[in-house]
Order: C-alpha cells, then sequence, then structure tokens
C-alpha cells in the first residue's frame, strides 16, 4: 500500500464533523472504527478515550487544510510538521498481501502499526499520507469545499488543478445556485418581470452541466 493512500484518513476524520450545521459524526467506539474501515485490526484497540483524543487531532487536521486554502502555505507546512513529530510513524516494506501475475510479491511501503493506542495509530497513518501527497502534488491541493455552507476537506488530485468541490452534489448545488443568481441579475438588470427561477427544466439542465463539469474532473483525479 502505497503512503499516499493514508491522506484519505485525513480527510475521512476531518469530514467527520459539520460544522456550519453542528453536526458531528465522531460521537461512539463504533464512529472511531468507522474511521479505520473495514477489516482494520487497528481499529479494534479503540475505546472510549479514542472519541476524545480524535476529536482533537482532527480540529488540527482542519487548520491544516484551512491554512492551505487561503494560500497560507508555510503555516499548513508547519502545523503538519507538528503533528508528524507528536505521531512518528513506523514505515516498513511489505508485501504478504499483493502478488504479481507470476506469483511474487508486489514490495511497497507500509506503516506499521506499533501505536499505544488507536489515537495514534489513525493520527500517524493519516499525517504522513498526507505530507506526502502536499509534498508531491503542492500545498494548494488541499482545499475546503467551496459550496456553501460545507465545510469539508478535500484533496485536488487533478491533472489541471481544477477540482473546488467535495463531491459532485456540492459542484451540482454550486452551480445550480449560481445560474439561478445569474438569472436574477439578468432580470433586475432588464427590467423585465421576473420569470420563474426555480423552473424545473432549467435548474435540472444546470444540473447536469454541472456533474459533467465534475465528472471532467474527476476523470483527472484518476
Amino acid at each position: 500500500m502505497e503512503l499516499a493512500y493514508y491522506s484519505d484518513y485525513a480527510v475521512r476524520l476531518v469530514n467527520s464533523e459539520d460544522p456550519p450545521r453542528g453536526k458531528d459524526g465522531l460521537t461512539s467506539v463504533d464512529a472511531v472504527r468507522a474511521l479505520f474501515g473495514d477489516g482494520s485490526q487497528a481499529a479494534r484497540r479503540a475505546t472510549d478515550a479514542d472519541v476524545t483524543r480524535l476529536r482533537a487531532v482532527r480540529a488540527r487536521l482542519r487548520a491544516v487544510f484551512e491554512a492551505a486554502d487561503e494560500g497560507e502555505e508555510v503555516r499548513a507546512v508547519d502545523l503538519l510538521n507538528a503533528l508528524l513529530m507528536e505521531f512518528p510513524v513506523s514505515p516498513q516494506v511489505s508485501g504478504h498481501e499483493l502478488r504479481d501475475e507470476d506469483g511474487r510479491p508486489k514490495w511497497h511501503m507500509h506503516i506499521a502499526d506499533h501505536a499505544a493506542n488507536a489515537t495514534a495509530g489513525y493520527t500517524a497513518a493519516a499525517v504522513m499520507g498526507l505530507a506526502f501527497q502536499l509534498t508531491d502534488l503542492g500545498v494548494d491541493r488541499l482545499g475546503i469545499c467551496r459550496a456553501t455552507p460545507c465545510r469539508n476537506a478535500y484533496l485536488d488530485t487533478s491533472t489541471n488543478r481544477s477540482r473546488r468541490y467535495c463531491s459532485d452534489r456540492c459542484a451540482t448545488r454550486a452551480n445550480v445556485a449560481a445560474y439561478r443568481a445569474r438569472k436574477r441579475l439578468e432580470t433586475e438588470r432588464s427590467g423585465r418581470p421576473p420569470g420563474d427561477l426555480t423552473d424545473e427544466g432549467a435548474a435540472e439542465r444546470t444540473s447536469r452541466t454541472a456533474e459533467k463539469t465534475q465528472a471532467s474532473s474527476a476523470a483527472g483525479d484518476r
């Protein structure tokens, strides 16, 4: 497993909270285990204490994404470096679970889990993965969704640095809102009686256009 893969741990943890709506998905041991994903042995060590610990880490990781999104590169790196120092990793070469077409091991870097608790193990993996993505792609690839009121974090791995939203849903919502705002402005400037700005056909066409735009960006990610 490539170390950059673990950057998804950081995104997953940050997005377990929805600050604008006052929602928090990290409220139980089961929620902590769900962050690790299915089949994770490290998740079995999770306790009630990890809920509080991971919430604290989550706030610090969100600060990294927000600093990067605001163009404060040095601050983003400093915040990430502080986490790297506090939660060191133990990398090792692994290959037991992956084989090539000839049956030989596909050697790759893996983060060994020797952490004292579930939070330390999860955080070490998350910050190392994020550090690999940051140094490989650039600090400006860490972003916060532009669709109001969403504040989800995302990693822009597109070839043209075009990603601005955390999901197709947010991209569609933002584009529909922009379309309706333009129509209102056009109506105000022309002095004509306002039309039906909630026309379902127009909204649907705009939605399809937005989805195609985001899909093209997603294709670039792959």
